[in-house]
């Protein structure tokens, strides 16, 4: 899964937001489905800019991520290298694309979790955002905060 860091949670949060507010969603355009949207999030594209550069190799964003290269000079990896640098796995990618990882639909209530579909928005939405707090349990477990002492009492002040 995603490395836990505040980036990371940040852009899972704001893509469920984007999406939650009505940005135009389109499971089968490459810059408007789910990784579509994530990777607007993260490379400050816009969805046609992305889904221009998926267009230059066959596939969807699987394929995509099957056939990923660093070295390619293709502008859909320079995406993808985008999202790698920021903190996602190419599973991750592809979970998100299905709304597949096990670990997070384990989160989910069971009733939304049988009727889940990848190409909804609305379940997009819930698996961004439990994906995020899911990320976001582990780093405020870490946080310990200091112990407080408590303050004296002052006299009162006497208005003379």
């Amino acid at each position: 899964m995603a490395i836990s860091t505040l980036p990371v949670i940040q852009a899972l949060r704001a893509t469920a937001q984007r999406l939650a507010t009505q940005a135009p969603y389109q499971w089968g355009h490459m810059g408007s489905c789910n990784c579509g949207h994530l990777a607007q999030t993260i490379t400050h594209l816009t969805k046609a800019e992305i889904h221009s550069r998926a267009m230059q190799r066959y596939g969807d964003w699987e394929r995509q991520l099957i056939d990923y290269c660093p070295s390619s000079g293709l502008p859909i990896d320079d995406t993808i290298d985008e999202m790698l640098a920021a903190g996602f796995t190419r599973q991750d990618l592809a979970h998100l694309e299905r709304l597949a990882d096990p670990v997070i639909r384990g989160a989910l209530p069971l009733e939304r979790r049988n009727a889940l579909r990848h190409n909804q928005r609305d379940d997009v939405v819930l698996y961004l955002r439990t994906w995020a707090d899911l990320l976001e349990q582990p780093l405020l477990q870490a946080i310990t905060l200091p112990t407080l002492l408590p303050i004296p009492a002052l006299a009162p002040v006497s208005a003379y």
